[in-house]
């Protein structure tokens, strides 16, 4: 019996999440159809969310304004990021190395059961996406990452099954 195993050797990708993470994660649970912006009548909750300052009479009113001077109605996620977390780097490198084993012989190339190698590239979600592939690698990925694009040494993805 074969097993399907991805691994990377940066072992920052496994440090806590930062406040910024945090945010954009908390902010994306308001945003379920990853536009990249949310109503600008949710952003109280997404500041309770967070534990930020969320007095609705002053200061979340003055937030909605200066996020949206336009007044659009929306408030996009990098602004917001920008605004209540201006200095932090995540810690994420851009792109790292990963690696995946699929023991099972006939979910290879070719049959030769061997370890595949390739790039994560992680990009914001203003970035412009590569869609490089949509196989279940990725989407796994895509839990923790989801602006993660996948370029492999090899002409075929590798398999999960």
């Amino acid at each position: 019996m074969g097993e399907s195993i991805r691994y990377c050797k940066e072992m920052c990708l496994v440090a806590p999440e930062s406040p910024s993470e945090q945010a954009r994660r908390v902010f994306q649970t308001f945003d379920p159809e990853d536009n990249g912006f949310i109503p600008d009548s949710l952003l109280e909750e997404v500041m309770k969310a967070l534990d930020l300052v969320s007095e609705p009479e002053y200061y979340v009113s003055l937030m909605k304004s200066k996020l949206d001077p336009e007044g659009l109605g929306i408030v996009l996620l990098a602004p917001f990021l920008l605004e209540f977390f201006p200095d932090q780097d995540t810690g994420i490198p851009d792109s790292f190395p990963v690696y995946h084993y699929n023991g099972l012989k006939q979910s290879n190339h070719n049959e030769r059961v061997e370890y595949v190698q390739g790039t994560a590239l992680v990009l914001g979600f203003e970035d412009p996406m590569v869609r490089t592939d949509d196989t279940p690698v990725k989407r796994c990925l895509q839990t923790k990452w989801p602006y993660i694009e996948l370029l492999w040494t090899t002409e075929r993805s590798p398999s999960l099954n």
